[in-house]
């Protein structure tokens, strides 16, 4: 685990045009307090990696004289953190502060006085008070990445303890005082070196984060922040793109974001806001890529169903059929023939479709004979939930109606195919529908993390979901 948690949220990705966002982002003090547990894991590593070189000088000791010493083979032996607390600074950044922390070391020693005599032995280092206070800035890079990086370190090492092993006590008591305050300063020179680097080994990381996430193959979703993260006293606000582009082509939708608010809430570590704009620029993308569309044949239809797709079960409402194509099989073109419109109101996501329904006889050698074009207007209420790390949904029918198109049997009361319609989408389109729904689209996510206590709430023109997070191996 890294320090990653409590800056993860802005691997939301690439800069953005948009002014208003299409989706929200609250990092909390829950989930200030979970980066911080994890962040502690990271600088107590680094910190067991402090290298103090070898040292060596001398001290004037009467009544011998000059004393040589050297101090070598300098080990970290333990690093204690006890103490530690992360905050927010509005308008600013990150707050990391460590207090009462302490680092154990172990070396050896040696003298010479006297120019013959040398004596040797070990010794252990003791550092405590050690105190840590930085300010971590959030930002992006010229790529839209988010990157972290310190804005102020400051360290001090409240006190040395140095106690030796073996040779001459009497001696090196008279020279521990400027051992120890040698010590204290090449080890409290290092600190914020390690801390910003335990920091800056973050920005890796979050340059593999899902800055465009595929969703399938037709299209991908862009979480690109369109301005920076907002920070007051009690989270931090992440403003993203939330767009849907066709795959390889990154067409703007028709349409733009409107501004929208997340609640006061704070029982979750994160908690994410996904607008209708985010879901209507899917719906734009899939409908352009024709992927609203599906041929129904008669062996989808459940063999249980007495309404079967041939020129038979349609000629008893419309004879004609029946006259010019008997005994023929016969397939339904259903497609959109506009965007579909996604609306959110309270406790309810609802569907607007306009497609066509074209019918084809199937001739005998496999060539299709056009009969009619249906026009057809539905509702569908939709149930959104969470997978994962994914947002999935599954639609039902509410209404639908029927007008002629176009026919080529001539005129008929189109109201008599309302129940074979109703068999087709309810039996064979919608649950098509749902199997891909099932599968989800990325939701903003920083590696292997798992969301749990995942709550959603549909709100007026968006959707919310509140949710902890837990990281994985």
């Amino acid at each position: 685990m890294s320090l990653r948690w409590w800056v993860a949220l802005v691997a939301l990705i690439p800069l953005a045009l948009s002014t208003n966002p299409g989706v929200k982002v609250k990092l909390t003090e829950k989930g200030l307090e979970y980066g911080r547990q994890l962040g502690m894991a990271s600088i107590q590593q680094r910190l067991k990696s402090i290298k103090i070189p070898d040292m060596s000088g001398k001290e004037r000791v009467s009544p011998i004289g000059k004393v040589r010493y050297s101090l070598s083979n300098l080990q970290v032996v333990n690093v204690g953190l006890p103490q530690s607390a992360v905050g927010l600074v509005p308008g600013t950044g990150v707050r990391l502060s460590i207090g009462n922390a302490f680092i154990s070391l172990r070396g050896n020693w040696r003298v010479k006085y006297l120019r013959v005599i040398k004596d040797s032995g070990s010794f252990d280092l003791n550092v405590n008070g050690l105190t840590v206070a930085t300010s971590i800035a959030i930002k992006n890079d010229e790529t839209g990445h988010p990157e972290v990086s310190i804005a102020k370190c400051d360290a001090a090492v409240g006190s040395v303890n140095v106690k030796f092993h073996g040779g001459a006590s009497w001696l090196y008591n008279l020279f521990r005082k400027s051992i120890g305050r040698a010590l204290r300063n090449s080890m409290q020179k290092q600190i914020c070196p390690l801390v910003v680097e335990a920091i800056s080994d973050l920005n890796p990381k979050l340059k593999t984060l899902n800055v465009v996430a595929q969703v399938d193959q037709y299209a991908e979703i862009e979480y690109s922040m369109v301005s920076s993260p907002t920070v007051s006293d009690s989270y931090i606000d992440f403003g993203l793109k939330g767009e849907f582009y066709n795959i390889g082509k990154h067409q703007e939708s028709p349409f733009s974001p409107t501004a929208f608010s997340l609640p006061p809430q704070n029982n979750n570590m994160l908690y994410m806001g996904l607008s209708a704009f985010t879901t209507n620029s899917a719906a734009f993308v899939y409908h352009k890529a024709g992927a609203l569309s599906l041929y129904v044949t008669d062996d989808m239809i459940p063999q249980g169903s007495p309404i079967r797709l041939n020129t038979r079960t349609f000629g008893a409402f419309i004879p004609q059929i029946a006259k010019r194509f008997p005994g023929l099989m016969m397939k339904l073109m259903v497609k959109t023939a506009k965007t579909p419109v996604i609306s959110f109101e309270p406790n309810n996501v609802t569907i607007q479709a306009t497609g066509t329904v074209t019918a084809y006889a199937i001739q005998p050698n496999t060539t299709l004979t056009p009969l009619f074009v249906l026009n057809l207007e539905t509702s569908v209420s939709a149930r959104v939930f969470v997978s994962e790390v994914r947002v999935a949904g599954a639609v039902s029918l509410n209404k639908m109606s029927l007008t002629l198109g176009t026919s080529y049997v001539g005129e008929f009361q189109v109201r008599s195919l309302d129940s074979i319609l109703q068999v087709v989408l309810k039996l064979v389109v919608i649950p098509t529908l749902n199997v891909q729904l099932a599968k989800g689209y990325p939701l903003p996510a920083l590696g292997k993390t798992k969301l749990v206590n995942t709550q959603l709430q549909v709100l007026k023109d968006y959707i919310l979901i509140g949710t902890d997070v837990e990281f994985t191996n």
